[in-house]
């Protein structure tokens, strides 16, 4: 390993609580008890809708369990891109029309800023800078498949997103090789772990019970079981993203798949005009193996990608730890952006694990037959999807107790959405790792030739996938 990340804590759950801290621990469940919803997870999800579940029916008991501490998870860990991307619009497109996935995008958009607003509301610093999304494009290939997402994006309704060639793009960022790049007003960078905390305290402060260290090992019609005690209630929610095949029978539910990060040491006055970055966009790519990154409020970069995708039997890691091979793939990305930063130390490495359903389909329900709801699968979208996710989780629990009606949110057309499990192992395991092996090939391919054709390998990739 390198010198540059030799040195860098690895795991300790993630960067963000580094910096943050580490939260006290809230009392676990203290045996047997009742509520009026119960909230399986504690991280953006379960926690927004909590929030807004309590704000609008204000005598209704919830109680949140979740097994570690609030945004022990994804939550916690993620790069900290608020923006209004959602995974399976296109298949809601062919499934329910274009306009429903065009209102599904507009819902998105709105959602960004809903997140923003409650958060000056609530009067807590969450890092956020709304410097909206640069994804860019370095190969032929990749401008190729750009300007097709850009021509997609506008035609499901943005009005105000931007396409750049290789001289725009370097004005905004200087990223080397960059042939073109489109942005959009719609995102904005947070700190993650200071928005969970902020609306853990505020979900608190309504009146809602959470009780953390309290592991829920079974969700059936009106019980959430736990080794602490079991709690009843009408409506039991599972806000658990990828920690789902953790459950009892939700085994090939949705897959965790893992995504791993670093973080820099803080950059120089002259390392910062080295790459420009001024607008603080979070930045993509348009890559296979797509990558993500984030300027921070204290000035380092927040990168991440995929390392080792997925762990046999859907395993989850503990703390947060990566493997080697991954920080150095991590920092080779880094540095392929930036070539001036090569001398630039890495400081911080971990992982996390994200929901990815069979189809690519982030899913809101609720079964009013028998009070279970659930939403996540958000493919790494999650951090406003949750918002959005937890606000149609308030309605539908309104509409089925009688104390609301159908909304605009209620009809969008991720509500209700099906989808078939996961294959069992080792055809699983087998399966992603040779999808992402064919990634990495795609674009390693593309990146040697002049041809603007996206490779064969990632196309069929896609199609067993069920990403397209």
């Amino acid at each position: 390993m390198s010198s540059s990340v030799s040195d860098a804590v690895n795991g300790g759950i993630s960067f963000w609580y580094a910096d943050d801290g580490l939260p006290a621990a809230r009392e676990p469940l203290a045996g047997d008890a009742s509520a009026d919803v119960v909230i399986v997870g504690g991280g953006y999800t379960g926690l927004w809708t909590a929030y807004y579940l309590k704000q609008a029916v204000p005598f209704l008991r919830i109680t949140v369990l979740e097994q570690k501490f609030c945004g022990y998870g994804a939550s916690g860990r993620n790069g900290g891109w608020l923006y209004n991307g959602i995974a399976g619009r296109d298949r809601y497109a062919k499934l329910h029309g274009h306009e429903a996935a065009v209102r599904l995008q507009q819902a998105m958009n709105d959602t960004v800023d809903e997140v923003i607003r409650v958060v000056e509301a609530e009067g807590f610093d969450a890092g956020i800078h709304k410097g909206g999304v640069l994804e860019v494009a370095r190969t032929p290939a990749q401008l190729a498949r750009l300007k097709e997402f850009h021509a997609r994006e506008l035609a499901y309704g943005e009005k105000d997103r931007e396409l750049y060639d290789a001289r725009q793009t370097a004005e905004r960022i200087r990223v080397a090789d960059a042939v073109g790049s489109t942005w959009t007003p719609h995102g904005a960078r947070v700190h993650p772990v200071k928005l969970v905390k902020g609306l853990a305290a505020a979900v608190e402060a309504l009146g809602v019970t959470i009780h953390e260290l309290t592991p829920v090992t079974e969700i059936r019609p009106k019980h959430a079981v736990t080794p602490y005690g079991t709690v009843r209630a009408p409506y039991v929610l599972r806000c658990t993203e990828g920690f789902t095949a953790n459950l009892k029978g939700q085994h090939r539910t949705w897959l965790p798949m893992n995504s791993s990060m670093i973080a820099t040491e803080p950059l120089t006055d002259e390392q910062w005009e080295s790459v420009g970055w001024d607008g603080r966009e979070t930045l993509g790519d348009m890559a296979h193996a797509y990558m993500y990154a984030q300027r921070t409020a204290d000035g380092r970069i927040a990168l991440g990608g995929r390392g080792v995708p997925y762990r046999f039997g859907s395993r989850t890691d503990n703390d947060g730890r990566t493997q080697p091979e991954t920080i150095e793939a991590l920092r080779d990305i880094l540095v392929g952006f930036f070539p001036s930063l090569a001398g630039v130390r890495v400081e911080h490495a971990w992982s996390g694990v994200l929901g990815v359903p069979r189809d690519w389909c982030a899913t809101v329900t609720l079964d009013r037959t028998s009070g279970l709801g659930w939403a996540g699968g958000y493919v790494g979208s999650g951090v406003a999807t949750a918002n959005l996710a937890a606000r149609t989780l308030r309605d539908l629990v309104q509409i089925d107790s009688g104390q609301g009606v159908r909304t605009e949110l209620t009809e969008l057309p991720w509500v209700g959405h099906k989808v078939r499990k996961w294959e069992p192992e080792p055809l699983r395991w087998l399966g992603v790792h040779g999808l992402y092996a064919a990634y990495r090939a795609a674009d390693r391919r593309e990146s040697a030739t002049p041809s603007a054709e996206s490779s064969r390998a990632a196309r069929v990739a896609d199609r067993i996938a069920g990403r397209h």
